[in-house]
């Protein structure tokens, strides 16, 4: 027994997500048929420019880089997002972290006290409430069910907001539920937005290249322009070039807030790996048909995991408009964490929605080969009973 004093720390979880790969793993390695369906890692490898760019970089020596990045990525990343979604950045306006996530992070970091409020729309990324508690934030989160499509309706933004919040997350597509803004619905947020001058906005968009509609992706940064002093956009190579390990991700925003960020990144860290980042340069310059024809595939998952999750009397499969995840709600029951070790047990690994904020939901990751992912529904199915 101590009388250690807490920190904040203390009410911070581990990954759930992790925790049930690292489970399903555990039980392959005893020998058991496990399909896993936990994590959102593309299955497929970087294209081979990429691969070749940084074989070359590594056979040069790679000294420190700038805490901000490169200036060929900053470059490349700010040509990017003028190309995809037509927003201009200057080179002040560009933090270059270790994913998206670390960019996030130290956004949270530098600018979060004591009795400040983030706004996390529900089902949310497990990592946000932690990383608002790691930063001495308050998460406050808000119900984006089902019937609203997973989306932060107007009204609920404004009823959540108070003088003490500091953030709103915007996710758009939303891990887990794939959910997708329209134009329309950015501009309902937005004029709740222009009301409290005090709210900033994260923006996460790391799986902005991956939609299954025809709509053009809408950045409320690029709809709101008149909240750019207030918004970070937040991106990276992982989800949509098949980058997860290299770790780069990047954040656009005022400048004040850039430059804070960039300092500490200098110091937790000092940069991003260079070779990773020389990586993600030519992610970023080269070839990008490989985004659409991947794409296809991705929908191609999506269609048959809801086919055959749909053959379950247990499951209201909703069809996702973006990122790569199913998340089903059980109809019969409530307790998700018991179903997904149910799961388990019948040779498929999911991941509870509670840990998304989302109890009596599963989530499924369809960034796996075909096969695989056809056979983990079924099992589901077959555990879960199918229709007569």
């Amino acid at each position: 027994m101590t009388n250690e004093a807490p920190t904040q720390t203390n009410f911070v979880k581990g990954s759930p997500i992790l925790a049930m790969a690292r489970r399903a793993a555990e039980l392959r390695l005893a020998g058991r048929d496990i399909v896993d369906l936990t994590l959102g890692e593309p299955d497929f490898a970087p294209p081979f420019h990429i691969a070749d760019a940084a074989i070359d970089a590594a056979r040069r020596p790679l000294g420190y880089t700038p805490s901000n990045g490169i200036p060929a990525l900053r470059d490349a990343a700010r040509q990017a997002v003028a190309r995809d979604r037509g927003l201009i950045y200057t080179d002040s306006e560009i933090a270059v972290g270790g994913g998206a996530k670390q960019v996030i992070f130290n956004a949270f970091l530098a600018t979060l006290k004591a009795g400040d409020e983030v706004i996390v729309p529900t089902p949310y990324w497990a990592s946000y409430p932690d990383m608002v508690r790691l930063c001495g934030g308050t998460p406050v989160g808000v119900s984006c069910p089902a019937q609203d499509g997973f989306r932060l309706l107007p009204s609920a933004l404004a009823a959540a907001i108070t003088q003490n919040t500091r953030w709103v997350i915007l996710n758009s597509p939303g891990h887990p539920s794939g959910a997708v803004y329209s134009r329309e619905e950015m501009e309902a947020l937005a004029d709740v937005l222009r009301g409290q001058p005090h709210v900033l906005v994260m923006s996460d968009e790391i799986y902005a290249h991956i939609l299954y509609s025809k709509r053009t992706y809408m950045s409320i940064a690029a709809v709101a322009p008149d909240l750019r002093d207030r918004i970070l956009l937040v991106d990276g190579v992982s989800k949509a070039y098949a980058m997860t390990g290299w770790r780069v991700g990047w954040g656009f925003g005022p400048e004040a807030l850039i430059t804070r960020i960039n300092a500490i990144e200098g110091q937790n860290c000092t940069q991003t790996a260079t070779l990773s980042q020389i990586a993600a340069v030519a992610a970023l310059e080269g070839p990008q048909e490989v985004l659409s024809k991947r794409n296809t595939i991705y929908r191609q998952r999506r269609d048959a995991g809801v086919a055959i999750l749909s053959g379950s009397p247990a499951l209201d499969v909703t069809v996702p408009d973006g990122a790569f995840y199913l998340f089903p709600r059980l109809i019969a029951r409530s307790d998700d964490v018991g179903v997904a070790d149910l799961l388990l047990d019948g040779g498929v690994a999911t991941v509870p929605g509670s840990a998304f904020g989302a109890p009596g939901h599963l989530r499924l990751s369809f960034a796996t080969d075909t096969h695989m992912l056809e056979e983990g529904c079924h099992r589901i199915v077959k555990t879960l009973g199918a229709r007569a």
